[in-house]
């Protein structure tokens, strides 16, 4: 009872921070479409608290191992991540109370680390090959966080295994089929752990049977199409190698996109339709374009705005310096 209280509507007056994750809005893009294109809805996820979809699973994963009895009272909670996870983890452990470590890298943004450290997280912090995401780095995180789990004692939320969070997306996927009134047919996103991916097709395929499911991945590392693993710049994206949590049967089609590609779409986003996101954001913009011309302009197409372009203005997709 205590966890569906943390989440349940309140009108007027939260408790807790915690209870602002979720229940985020459709937005319609206008001015950014090209003619003749299906009309693309966009989830604005950069509403919840930290400014990321990753609030959603962060309190998905701590809820369910406080229910499991897997994480105690003041138990330490330890994690690796890009970042935006991290930050969102770092919310709900400073709600929560839970001590949390953190290990991160120089190849995700400066806004991040420092956003993590203000809400309490202590940072291990990898080095990157010149500021890349690839294999190796993910490989040398997840090492990372294994020793501190193990050292501490802490629970590893790890999310690359965890399937708790795929609760969080099968919500949001509720959200977008009551927002739509069942009017939908394709939904786009980019893919990190899968989770998202995952669990929003899992909900909307046994309400509508054939919308088209689209997994979006860096160009530089399409490895879920079949591609070597390389370097890209995509933040929270593209691990580098087949994450446990993908499924072939989960996408109808995998569109790979460019680090270039997903910045400049990005800034284009800014400036015709002024919605401020990330790179993942303008990945999934660029793959849910090219499907809404294949569709044409009757179709409805969704994809998800995943984190607020705050997190960035210290990285080249707004002109900042490493």
């Amino acid at each position: 009872m205590e966890a569906l209280a943390r989440t349940a509507p309140e009108p007027r007056i939260s408790p807790t921070v915690l209870q602002r994750i979720g229940r985020t809005r459709l937005l319609t893009l206008n001015r950014i479409l090209p003619e003749g294109c299906a009309r693309i809805l966009i989830k604005d996820e950069s509403a919840n608290p930290t400014g990321s979809m990753k609030d959603r699973m962060a309190l998905a994963m701590i809820e369910a191992a406080e229910r499991s009895g897997r994480l105690k009272p003041g138990g330490r909670v330890v994690e690796y991540t890009g970042g935006s996870t991290g930050v969102s983890l770092a919310l709900v452990c400073a709600a929560l109370v839970y001590p949390l470590s953190i290990v991160t890298s120089d190849a995700f943004s400066l806004e991040k680390r420092r956003h993590m450290a203000a809400l309490g997280a202590e940072l291990t912090i990898v080095p990157s090959t010149a500021g890349g995401m690839d294999a190796a780095l993910t490989r040398g995180m997840i090492a990372a966080a294994q020793v501190i789990a193990e050292r501490t004692g802490g629970y590893w939320t790890d999310q690359l295994n965890n399937t708790d969070q795929l609760a969080a997306y099968r919500r949001m996927a509720g959200e977008i089929w009551n927002q739509t009134g069942g009017r939908i047919d394709a939904f786009v996103q980019s893919t990190g752990t899968a989770a998202s991916v995952r669990g929003v097709a899992e909900v909307l395929r046994r309400r509508k049977p054939d919308i088209r499911i689209v997994a979006v991945e860096p160009k530089e590392s399409a490895v879920l199409s079949g591609g070597a693993g390389g370097t890209h710049r995509i933040e929270g994206v593209g691990a580098g190698f087949v994450v446990p949590l993908w499924r072939p049967d989960i996408a109808d089609e995998i569109i790979a996109v460019s680090t270039e590609e997903a910045m400049a779409m990005a800034r284009r986003l800014a400036r015709a339709d002024a919605l401020f996101a990330g790179t993942s954001t303008g990945a999934n913009l660029v793959a849910a374009i090219e499907l809404g011309m294949r569709l044409g302009p009757d179709a409805v197409v969704v994809t998800v705005m995943c984190d607020s372009g705050m997190k960035y203005l210290s990285t080249p997709l707004y002109g900042g310096q490493d």
